[in-house]
Order: structure tokens, then sequence, then C-alpha cells
């Protein structure tokens, strides 16, 4: 059975790699020593040696809900939960028993349902209960999330289309020129005093983009988030993409449109910090205070 390095069997060709490249480092060394073992010792806590960093970090495409082999299945990491169940259109928005996520090891939850269980734009949520409490909570790897524009309530999305989006650039290839970037917020690109959207800036700006000699798009301020003042940088949703300037495939059509005119599109995610909102973001997700933050 393969063994997994130890930290200083990575930190220490690091440290010379560092070293050897700039010598100028050579009187803090003790200290970038330190720095590399803080950075192993918190990889070590995150991954537990079972896995590398990198495949850590594709947690979406194992949490959340997918459909899998003629099933959906659904995961959830919450450590402090004592039960978790799904509720939304498909359980009329009451806890049941078909719809108990059961626990496996390290906080992770689980539940797998028929393929029959939701439609296409079902909305869903969590309803999480912890020792002393309960709350209801937007899945954390939600790649939909929808406010009622009456309620103005968000809940997670079923986004399963019957004919998903077909890229029509798969292959581009960004020019080896300097990139000439032009920043846009989707939302306020357009000239009527209202939010736009993914369709209306492919139409009205992204034709302008071009044609002033741009060869590099990036959008700010993508992921889902409540409150629209905040210019997008107050998160709830990591993983999903603002509804409020359209559906996924609109985005998509936005970014292969951009493609075709020879346009590098880059993402402005915002990773570094969220909302302190309970039932949409991540705070207190699971009762703690501490689980995310």
């Amino acid at each position: 059975m393969k063994k997994n390095p130890s930290p200083n069997d990575q930190i220490n060709p690091a440290l010379q790699r560092l070293l050897t490249a700039d010598s100028w480092l050579k009187p803090y060394e003790k200290i970038i020593q330190h720095r590399l073992q803080k950075i192993a010792a918190t990889e070590q806590r995150l991954t537990r040696g079972k896995t590398g960093l990198a495949d850590f970090a594709l947690g979406h495409a194992y949490f959340g809900l997918h459909l899998e082999d003629n099933q959906w299945i659904f995961r959830e990491w919450a450590p402090n939960a004592s039960a978790i169940y799904l509720i939304g259109d498909m359980s009329g928005w009451q806890e049941k028993d078909e719809f108990a996520l059961k626990a496996l090891e390290d906080g992770i939850w689980e539940i797998r349902l028929a393929a029959d269980t939701f439609d296409h734009g079902d909305l869903y949520r969590l309803r999480i209960r912890w020792p002393g409490g309960k709350g209801d909570r937007i899945p954390a790897y939600s790649r939909r999330v929808v406010q009622d524009p009456e309620s103005l309530i968000f809940n997670a999305q079923v986004w399963q289309p019957d004919s998903p989006y077909q890229w029509q650039y798969k292959n581009f290839q960004r020019s080896s020129d300097a990139p000439l970037i032009y920043e846009v917020h989707i939302g306020m690109a357009q000239q009527e005093g209202k939010i736009g959207s993914y369709q209306e800036f492919t139409a009205n700006i992204l034709p302008r983009v071009k044609t002033s000699g741009y060869n590099t798009l990036q959008i700010m301020a993508i992921p889902e988030h409540p409150y629209y003042g905040s210019f997008g940088y107050q998160v709830s949703s990591f993983f999903a993409a603002s509804s409020r300037f359209g559906t996924p495939e609109d985005l998509k059509a936005l970014i292969d449109d951009a493609h075709s005119a020879g346009l590098a599109v880059i993402i402005d995610l915002i990773h570094s910090h969220a909302v302190c909102n309970e039932v949409e973001g991540l705070s207190r997700f699971d009762g703690t205070l501490y689980q995310y933050f």
C-alpha cells in the first residue's frame, strides 16, 4: 500500500526550490519553513491525508444534488447535525421519512432517490436539526438558487433541462497577445434603470466590446447573492450563477458568443468572504459558528 508523504517530505524540497531560485531568501529560511509547515498542516486537516488538495477542491462534484445512473444523489457536509431532511415541492415542504438523509462518516450526509422524484424547476431546501435547535438551509453546493418575487424568499432549484446546452466553441484558444480586459457587471451594463440580463448583454454590449479592440471579458459578481446592493460581493451560494441575470443556459450562450468573437472570458469568483445570512448562506449552517468560518 502506497504511503502518503509526510509534511516534511513536501516542505523540504519546496523550501530548497525557493532558496535555489532566489538566494536573497536565505536569511528568511526559518520564517518560510514555518509558513510552509502551516500550509501543510492545514492541508492535512482538510484532507486528512485521504486525498490531494486538488481533489479536495472538487467537492462540488461530490456534494449537492446530482443525477447519476438514473437516480438522484444528494450529499451535504454538516458535522454537528443530528438529522437532515430534504424539503420542497416534492415533499409538500414537510419533513418526511423518505426524504431523511443518512449519516455517513466525517460529518457527511447522503440520500439516494428515484429519478422521477424531482422535476426540472422544482424548489427545495434542507431542514437541519442539531442539539438544541433546528433551521432551514439552502444546500451549500447548490448550483441554482432563485428568489420568489412575492415573498422574496430564496430556495435551491433543480436544474435539469431536457436538452442540455450544447457548447459551440469547446476548444477556444485565447489570443497570445497581452490581455486587454473589459470588466463588466451584467446587471449594471444596460442603459435602462433595471437589472440587466445575460441575454441583453450578449445582444447589446458584447458586439461593442469586440469592435473596441478588447480580447478578454471579465464578468464580475457572478455567484449568487441575496443583497443586490452588495455589488455581488456578499456571496451566499458559491456554486450558483446569479439567477437575477437569467438562466445557466443564458450565461453559457454569452460565453459561447464571446468565444466566437475571439474573446477570452474570466469569471470573477469571490471566495474570500460571504453573507452572514443563515438560511441563504453558510453562517451557522449546522448550528455551529465554526463549521465554515
